[in-house]
């Protein structure tokens, strides 16, 4: 779901205080925020209808469910059955992400694997999927930078 408009100084100091502390209450939040609790609980749930704030989901490692291999696969689908592929990708369960590029790759497949021939097992179910033209798999071998946001919650709230 697209986030309506982007959040104001005041939001982004809440989600700081919430990065910060993810299991703060909100009495906690709101003192963090500079801002009553009755205001951080309406703000936090304004955000989370409007898409700015996520599933906590994107913290949990999946090295600790048992799946260390990361890949990404690239994948050309045929354009009318792109809606079809999709439906079958989020069917596969270590499928975690799927986004519509431009230019000659069509998706771009993050999933997960317990080790290569779990890996080569997803990748295959992948290419069985009907409207798949072509997949091409790239291990990740190492994190460099990992997912973050806080350094533009940083920018919003002015902190730099």
């Amino acid at each position: 779901m697209p986030v309506e408009r982007p959040i104001d100084a005041i939001d982004a100091g809440l989600l700081l205080a919430l990065a910060e502390q993810p299991r703060a209450t909100t009495v906690a939040l709101a003192q963090r925020a500079g801002i009553s609790r009755n205001t951080a609980q309406a703000r936090l749930a304004a955000l989370q209808g409007r898409g700015a704030l996520r599933s906590i989901e994107r913290s949990i490692a999946p090295e600790a469910l048992g799946y260390p291999l990361t890949a990404f696969v690239t994948t050309r689908v045929t354009q009318r059955r792109l809606d079809e592929v999709a439906s079958s990708l989020e069917r596969i369960p270590e499928v975690l992400h799927v986004l519509g590029l431009s230019g000659h790759i069509d998706l771009l497949v993050h999933i997960v694997a317990k080790d290569a021939d779990d890996l080569y097992r997803i990748a295959e179910q992948i290419l069985a999927v009907p409207g798949v033209e072509r997949t091409d798999t790239a291990l990740v071998m190492r994190e460099l930078v990992g997912y973050r946001v806080e350094p533009l919650l940083r920018r919003v709230a002015g902190g730099g």
